[in-house]
C-alpha cells in the first residue's frame, strides 16, 4: 500500500487521475466574491479603503489584505467587506440627499461661543 501525502493552498487545481473532469468541481479565482480591504494605520483612528482583491471566504480574504496592503507592518487592523454587502448613494442625488441637513441650523457651530479653555474644538 503506498499514497502520497501533498499540501494543498486556496486556488490548487487538482490533478485528476480518474479521467474524470476536476475543473467542474473547483471553483476559479473569477467565481470568487470580490472583498472590499480596509486598513486601519498605526496613527489613525479609522479604517481607510485601501483597495479590493477577490478570496474565497473571509479568512482568506483577511490573510491576503494582510500580504498585499500591509507588507510593511504598517497596519493594526483590517476589515473586509464582500463588496455586495456595500450600498452608496449615487453621487449625482447628492443635493436632494443632503439638502434636508440645512435646514437645521443647530447641527452647525457657527454661532456658538467657546470658552478661552477650550483648546482643540
Amino acid at each position: 500500500m503506498s499514497f502520497e501525502i501533498r499540501k494543498f493552498f486556496y486556488g490548487d487545481i487538482l490533478e485528476n487521475k480518474s479521467g474524470g473532469n476536476t475543473q467542474s468541481h473547483i471553483a476559479s479565482k473569477n467565481d470568487w466574491p470580490l472583498w472590499e480591504v480596509f486598513i486601519r494605520s498605526k496613527q489613525g483612528l479609522d479604517h481607510k479603503h485601501v483597495g479590493s482583491l477577490h478570496a474565497a471566504d473571509a479568512a482568506m480574504a483577511i490573510e491576503n489584505a494582510r500580504d498585499v496592503y500591509t507588507r510593511r507592518m504598517e497596519g493594526v487592523s483590517i476589515w473586509v467587506v464582500e463588496s455586495k454587502y456595500i450600498h452608496a448613494s449615487n453621487p449625482d442625488e447628492a443635493e436632494s440627499l443632503y439638502d434636508p441637513a440645512n435646514d437645521k441650523a443647530y447641527r452647525h457651530p457657527t454661532f456658538y461661543d467657546l470658552p478661552e479653555e477650550v483648546k482643540h474644538m
